[in-house]
């Protein structure tokens, strides 16, 4: 009986201790986490405010866009590289931006390049081609078992006054290649560096 009693006495000490040890951090934590919930929430409202966001907004418009070539060509097209970066699995990417500067939309089949195989990507970057003058090669896009090309399509076109942002996937040059002619369409052909 003792034994039991002892263990009874034990166990009631330790839920006594552990509801008292609840009680005291919930006392605590009610005070000063409501002070500090309020002072959180301030900050959060601050930084969540529409000026805070279009400030960021702003910073991101603003931030400087690096232009590797741009050419003006088709009407009012303009097209400019931001990217062109070797990547693993020996391709290389090129990114970038086609504005329409024209009064009407801009679409053009021709840009999804002459091979049949092709005709599935409509309006497109599909017939883009980069010439490695160096290794004496053209390089054609990359393209899936369909006839798909790793590109983007630009659909029913590029409206008067719309820019869209745009990427292309090619076979990568040979290392030691650093400078390539990039054509499409009938746009005149750019020059760019190559990483």
């Amino acid at each position: 009986m003792n034994i039991r009693d002892g263990k009874t006495r034990l166990i009631l000490v330790a839920v006594a201790l552990g509801l008292a040890l609840v009680v005291m951090l919930a006392s605590c934590g009610g005070d000063g986490g409501d002070s500090n919930s309020n002072a959180s929430a301030g900050q959060s409202d601050d930084s969540s405010s529409p000026g805070n966001s279009e400030g960021a907004d702003d910073e991101q418009e603003n931030s400087p866009v690096v232009i590797l070539g741009s050419v003006t060509g088709e009407g009012s097209l303009t097209l400019t590289i931001s990217r062109a970066e070797r990547e693993e699995g020996g391709f290389l990417t090129l990114e970038g931006r086609l504005q329409n500067n024209g009064g009407e939309t801009f679409f053009e089949q021709a840009w999804r390049g002459a091979e049949e195989e092709l005709a599935v990507n409509g309006f497109s970057m599909a017939g883009a081609t980069l010439t490695a003058k160096s290794e004496g090669k053209r390089y054609l896009i990359l393209r899936d078992t369909t006839g798909r090309c790793l590109c983007t399509g630009f659909g029913n076109g590029v409206s008067a006054g719309e820019t869209v942002e745009w990427f292309a996937q090619f076979p990568a040059p040979d290392p030691a290649t650093t400078e390539v002619d990039f054509q499409i369409g009938r746009m005149p052909t750019v020059t760019i560096e190559i990483r």
